[in-house]
């Protein structure tokens, strides 16, 4: 979209077309949405049952797979829409299904399992990251977080490397450092407590206080959950089994890393995707923002959306982070219409065409769009 197209969009009729999707929304949202959720549960169940069904026996990618998509559906079919409160509006459901019972206390293991912590995640994503979008604040802007490599004098070969490596480990190196950041600066602004020394170093180091956060609330618990009380569960299946099963956690935790950097990572950026350098005004602008700043893969069907995390109405979603997920395959074409209806481009496309441009970003070859100026609503 070029600068006139956005400066020439009116602001005021989108936002009450979108308005007027989400009220509709709004009356649809029922039981319906909640079994759909408990389907997505029990298909991601059986892929972590098969998989550690089968993983005792001998290291085997089919193994890992399965149990990395266990892993990814749990992230992204059920910790995400429910913190988001995507499912608090349907009466009657168990507690643990709602963004004030989910993963709280000791049910964190049993809800989600992860490096990051649910608090984390909730402060980093569902706050900074969805309503500072492609703006400076946004924890998760790809071309800012990238400019030591972007800016950086290794040559452009070996950049490529570097972001294949990455891809293996992106959540231990850079999610889950992050939101633990974010949510510690988070709370000693509440607490009106000076603000944390957050540097990389202090971060990671046992002997800060930082560092032993991060490690005692989520590297060390994961740890020992996903790394040594799972495979222990087959001793009796003898030692090989134990470390059979050592050896295919480690291989879906690589694997879990690519698939969600594969489908996260690429939904913000690219050389056709904008970034902000001032702060939106107005509902208008706010949703013509999520809907330039964002991309959609291939979507329509359950068996397509269950791989992609429901990741691939990722506009869909950034307009309405609060709704359930099955309501994104009645709304996705909708939102479609109204942008044809006022110009505006809908980024649609393959997600392996998008993590070409996404990696293009991170290496330094492309940069993001940037509007030179905000209009005022």
């Amino acid at each position: 979209m070029s600068l006139k197209s956005y400066n020439n969009v009116d602001r005021e009729k989108l936002a009450k077309d979108l308005n007027a999707i989400y009220k509709n929304v709004l009356t649809r949202i029922g039981e319906p949405d909640f079994q759909h959720l408990k389907k997505m549960e029990r298909w991601g169940r059986a892929c972590s049952i098969l998989g550690y069904g089968t993983a005792w026996i001998l290291p085997n990618p089919i193994s890992a797979l399965l149990m990395s998509q266990g892993s990814f559906t749990r992230w992204t079919q059920l910790t995400h829409p429910v913190v988001h409160k995507g499912y608090d509006k349907i009466e009657n459901i168990p507690p643990r299904y709602t963004s004030k019972k989910f993963a709280k206390g000791w049910r964190r293991f049993l809800d989600w399992s992860d490096w990051i912590t649910p608090a984390g995640w909730h402060q980093e994503h569902d706050v900074l990251h969805h309503y500072n979008l492609g703006e400076e604040l946004d924890p998760d802007h790809l071309q800012h977080n990238m400019e030591w490599l972007r800016q950086s004098k290794v040559p452009m070969w070996l950049r490529f490397i570097i972001v294949g490596a990455f891809t293996t480990v992106w959540k231990i190196l850079y999610y889950t450092p992050r939101t633990h950041k974010e949510l510690r600066l988070s709370s000693a602004r509440q607490n009106g407590e000076g603000l944390p020394e957050m540097t990389r170093k202090g971060a990671w180091s046992i002997y800060t206080k930082e560092g032993r956060a991060l490690w005692f609330q989520s590297f060390l618990p994961y740890i020992s959950f996903r790394f040594v009380l799972l495979p222990l569960l087959f001793i009796p299946l003898g030692g090989i089994a134990v470390l059979n099963v050592l050896l295919n956690s480690i291989f879906a935790e690589a694997l879990i890393n690519m698939h969600s950097f594969l489908v996260i990572v690429p939904n913000h950026a690219g050389d056709d995707v904008m970034m902000f350098e001032e702060k939106g005004k107005g509902r208008g602008e706010f949703y013509l923002r999520q809907i330039l700043g964002s991309v959609n893969y291939p979507t329509g069907s359950d068996f397509n959306d269950f791989f992609y995390g429901w990741l691939n109405y990722q506009i869909e979603h950034h307009l309405w982070p609060d709704i359930p997920l099955s309501q994104y395959q009645y709304v996705q074409p909708k939102v479609m219409e109204v942008c044809k209806k006022h110009g505006i481009l809908y980024r649609q496309e393959s997600v392996f065409k998008r993590l070409f441009k996404a990696v293009d970003i991170m290496v330094g070859r492309t940069s993001m769009l940037k509007p030179m100026k905000v209009v005022e609503v």
